[in-house]
This record gives C-alpha cells, sequence and structure tokens, in this order.
C-alpha cells in the first residue's frame, strides 16, 4: 500500500509527476472541478448573507468515490492543483469530499513541474488556506449573481451557450461603447507635406524630410488649398541646413510574459485566441513527453501578473547568452522590471522552466502549435536578460523661409536582445535610415515635393488581444478570467 496519495487536477500532470515519484506515491487526477453552483437555479441566497450551495458535479460523482476510497488506503493524502485560487477551491473541496477517509490532508503548490521544484514542494506541505478558497468562492458568487440574470439574455440576442459574468459583462459594454464611437464618427480630411532633398553638391545623397513647422504653429490640420500653396513654395524656396543632432539611443529589451501579455502576444503574432493560448500553455506547464526525458514540464505557471524572475533562472539564461552570443550581451546586473502596481505577484513571470531546452531541440517533438507558443515564451524570456540594443540616431532641421521641415535616421551599431528576439520594430519610420553626411549652413537642392491627402481614423474595433489590454489597464478582471 502507498503511503501517500498526491491528487492533482489534470491527467497529464498526473503523467508528468508520475515520472519523478518512486513507488510510495499514488497519483490520482480530479479532471478539475468536482463541486460547485447548482446548473439549474441561483445557489447563492442573498437574504442569507449570500450563503452558498454547493453540490457534486454531475458525472464527477464516480471521480470523488474513486478518490475517497484511495484515500481511505493512504496514510496521508497531498492536493497539488494549481497554484491559484481557482487551484485552491478544488483542494478545498476534495479534501471536504474526503475528510471522513483521511485525517491527514495536506497541500503542496509548485510554480514549475519540474523534477528539482516538486520533491522541494514536496518537503513543506501547508494546510489549506481559507482565504485563498473564499476569495475565489467570492469571485463565484459574483458571477453567479451577474451572470444568472444576464446569461439568458445573450441566449436570445447573440448565441445560446454564452454566459457573461462579472468581467464578461463588462466587455460587451466596452465593445458596445467602442461601436458606438465608430458609428459616430466622422472623419477629417488633413494634408502632410514631405521633400525629397539632397545637399546641393550631391546628388545622390538623396534623403526624406517631413514639414513639421510653419512659423510658430505645429503643420497641423492642413488643408488640400493650403497643402497646394505650400507646396508651390517651397518647390521655388532655397533650403539650408538648420542644425543637426547626433545621439546614442538605446532600445530596453520586453519584459518576460504575464498572462495578459502573452495572451495579446499570442494573438498578434500566431492569430491564437486567449482560450486556445491558454490550453497550449496549460500542456507545455504540466508536462510535454519530450522523447527520453519522458514528460516535462517545460515552462513555469501561466497564470500570473508578476514580472518576477528566481535568481536562479536569471543566472542560467546569462550563462546561455554568455557562451551563445559573446559576454557583450549580458548586461552588467541582471534587469529588473516592474510589475504593475496592482499586481498581486503571487508567482513568477512565464519562462521556460530550463533556458538550455531550446526551441530548436524540441523542433518535431512538440505539436506545432505547441512549439510556436514555446518559442515565442523562450525568446521573450532569454531576450528579456539581454543587454540594451544601441543605435546612432541623427536628427537635422531644415529651414526654407518659414517652413521648418525634419529628417531623422537611425542606424543599429549593437543588435543587443534584437539579435534574438521577433519582437516587432518600433513605430519609427526613421528606424533603419541612414542619412548623408550634412552640416549646418549647407545648401541643399529639392528633388520633389509630395502633398499627400489623409483622413482621420475611427478607433478600431476590438480583437481579442486589444480587448485583454483593455481590461488589464482599466484593472478588471485577473490573468485567469482573460
Amino acid at each position: 500500500m502507498a503511503k501517500n496519495l498526491l491528487i492533482v487536477e489534470s491527467p497529464t500532470k498526473a503523467r508528468t509527476l508520475g515520472k519523478y515519484l518512486g513507488k510510495d506515491f499514488v497519483i490520482k487526477a480530479s479532471v478539475g472541478h468536482v463541486k460547485d453552483l447548482p446548473k439549474s437555479r441561483m445557489g447563492v441566497d442573498v437574504e442569507r448573507d449570500f450563503a452558498v450551495e454547493l453540490e457534486v458535479i454531475p458525472g464527477k460523482k464516480k471521480v470523488v468515490s474513486a478518490l475517497r476510497s484511495a484515500a481511505k488506503k493512504a496514510e496521508r493524502v497531498l492536493l497539488a492543483p494549481d497554484p491559484d485560487r481557482e487551484g485552491e477551491a478544488i483542494a478545498w473541496h476534495i479534501a471536504e469530499e474526503l475528510k471522513t477517509a483521511s485525517s491527514n490532508i495536506e497541500r503542496v503548490t509548485f510554480n514549475e513541474i519540474t523534477r528539482r521544484a516538486v520533491l522541494e514542494a514536496l518537503k513543506h506541505p501547508r494546510a489549506l488556506d481559507r482565504h485563498l478558497y473564499e476569495a475565489q468562492q467570492a469571485r463565484r458568487v459574483l458571477d453567479r449573481l451577474v451572470g444568472y440574470e444576464w446569461s439568458p439574455l445573450l441566449w436570445t440576442k447573440v448565441q445560446r451557450g454564452l454566459s457573461a459574468g462579472r468581467v464578461q459583462s463588462v466587455a460587451v459594454r466596452l465593445v458596445v461603447e467602442r461601436e458606438k464611437e465608430i458609428e459616430a464618427f466622422v472623419p477629417q480630411e488633413y494634408w502632410s507635406i514631405e521633400e525629397s532633398l539632397h545637399p546641393a553638391d550631391r546628388p545622390d545623397g538623396v534623403f526624406s524630410a517631413k514639414l513639421g513647422r510653419i512659423g510658430e504653429r505645429k503643420a497641423e490640420n492642413i488643408s488640400a488649398e493650403e497643402a497646394r500653396r505650400i507646396r508651390e513654395q517651397l518647390l521655388s524656396l532655397p533650403h539650408r541646413v538648420e542644425s543637426t543632432e547626433r545621439q546614442e539611443r538605446q532600445r530596453r529589451p520586453y519584459p518576460p510574459f504575464t498572462t495578459s501579455k502573452l495572451q495579446q502576444a499570442a494573438a498578434g503574432a500566431l492569430r491564437f485566441s486567449a482560450r486556445r493560448t491558454m490550453q497550449v500553455a496549460q500542456r507545455l506547464y504540466e508536462g510535454v513527453d519530450v522523447g527520453e526525458e519522458g514528460p516535462v514540464g517545460l515552462i513555469t505557471y501561466m497564470r500570473t501578473d508578476s514580472t518576477r524572475v528566481a535568481h536562479e533562472a536569471q543566472e542560467a539564461a546569462r550563462e546561455y547568452i554568455r557562451a551563445t552570443f559573446g559576454a557583450e550581451h549580458v548586461p552588467e546586473k541582471p534587469p529588473v522590471y516592474r510589475s504593475r502596481a496592482s499586481a498581486q505577484d503571487a508567482h513568477e513571470a512565464i519562462r521556460p522552466t530550463d533556458v538550455r531546452r531550446t526551441p530548436e531541440k524540441l523542433k518535431g517533438v512538440l505539436s506545432s502549435e505547441q512549439w510556436k507558443l514555446y518559442d515565442l515564451i523562450w525568446r521573450q524570456f532569454v531576450s528579456s536578460q539581454m543587454s540594451p540594443a544601441r543605435y546612432d540616431r541623427t536628427v537635422v532641421l531644415v529651414r526654407a523661409g518659414e517652413y521648418e521641415l525634419r529628417a531623422a535616421g537611425s542606424v543599429c551599431v549593437f543588435p543587443g536582445w534584437l539579435a534574438l528576439s521577433r519582437a516587432a520594430a518600433e513605430d519609427e519610420e526613421e528606424e533603419g535610415v541612414q542619412l548623408p553626411p550634412l552640416a549646418p549652413g549647407e545648401a541643399l537642392a529639392v528633388q520633389a515635393v509630395e502633398a499627400e491627402q489623409h483622413f482621420t481614423q475611427p478607433p478600431p474595433r476590438f480583437n481579442e488581444g486589444t480587448l485583454v489590454k483593455e481590461l488589464e489597464e482599466r484593472g478588471i478582471g485577473r490573468p485567469s478570467t482573460y
């Protein structure tokens, strides 16, 4: 008879943990929650201090019975669902159902499913945390109070089966308000002026300059008639370099992913929905069979609002960067990123459990979607620990009568973290543009003057990534909600 019964919520996690633990452990899965509010009625008594009616979920009675039988045969029961409020609620409900079968029930948590982390966690079991459990229950009650009234409306107006809890209802309102903004939007016409210039004695040194100021005012809200007049004047006015300024600019890496930032990045780069992102990340966290090693947890816990990274993970990343890219790509001190002021900081940022397990080594081992998401997470983490990229930036002001034009160029002199990251380039047109040598007072010749018509654009409709971003910035919901 095994001394220990370890209960997790996922069969995948159970298989991974089975690789690390010996014959003294029996590992069972609850397959998610075992208890919840009743499906066919409110289950919350508002008149009696919001008393909650919980019941074993239909279809889970056999699971609970099997867990109870296993608990009777074990000397102690260890509850190891995920290390968040939802996991604490699962553990709490399992404990309630097993209390007649065992008097020795404890809780264990780990932020990553690796041999080292699991064995260390088993050395430090704790009691169940009532505060975490009640926090989850409060949210569940709020969801029910809102959703029980709202969801039937969605079924008739949108699609049957949809739910509208405390966060979904706000998200619906944001979408509706944005649509009203779009419908009420009236586009405004404006024009921009851009010149192609070159030094008077060097026709091959062509560069672009944009009209920035007209006398004392900014070159904004230019009408079609004014654009035509300005263009005609610029074609005939003498041009000269008024000033040049050179400076070194640094571009620092992005922090490692939090849950919402991972969802936004996966939506943009991989076209993954938030749900798909979290499903794939859950599998990477719980363990994937990678060949000779067997099932291995490849990333740390994927529900987090923190950018904090463990010291040993930073040191491992710095060692990898030094060996792969050279010492100049390793910053003098490991970078520290600020989390949002409202962050609970309960778990680390999302990162690979072993930085040496590169995406290239896992190609052909992971499924296509698993590999894509792991590659995104791995690159984001490793690049976050690298030196900033450095640019030589030049800004040139050109004078033509009352008109001031601006030309800018930026050339990368040291790639730093960009040597690894696939992050989108900054929204700066001058990046990667090299200006010809120019000196203050130098005469310039006009090659062409272009006046371009534009119209102001309405705010864009939300996609999943931008909706998550909006909710996060407004402090609505938590990582698991998205």
